[in-house]
């Protein structure tokens, strides 16, 4: 059964960083892509960030530039090193795993975490 194990959320104030990590067990993603969503309340799951296998990275305008994403194939983890973090980043945040990281650009995810959840006070 393969899962995905997202860790890592909190409360921070606005400025502050968080990095989420997932782990993924049940099978090997070292060809896959994987990435992150977040959803806000009342708010449609949205793209933040996606890693294909050889590194090429996407990511979302609104976290350009603040947010970077980075795997561990060895271990079968990602991770998304958030700084410089608004109010507006409040949501949870859950990782995903594709075919490709084009794929997961595309909202196009064969497997979910259960989520984790990212506070950020003004």
């Amino acid at each position: 059964q393969v899962q995905l194990v997202e860790s890592g959320g909190g409360l921070v104030q606005a400025g502050g960083s968080l990095r989420l990590s997932c782990v993924a067990s049940g099978r090997t993603f070292r060809n896959n892509g994987m990435g992150w969503f977040r959803q806000a309340p009342g708010t449609e799951r949205e793209f933040v960030s996606a890693i294909s296998w050889r590194d090429d990275r996407y990511y979302a305008d609104s976290v350009q530039g603040r947010f970077t994403i980075s795997r561990d194939n060895a271990k079968n983890m990602v991770y998304l090193q958030m700084n410089s973090l608004k109010p507006e980043d409040t949501a949870v945040y859950y990782c995903a795993a594709g075919d490709t990281a084009w794929a997961l650009k595309r909202s196009k995810c064969d497997y979910w975490g259960q989520g984790t959840q990212v506070t950020v006070s003004s």
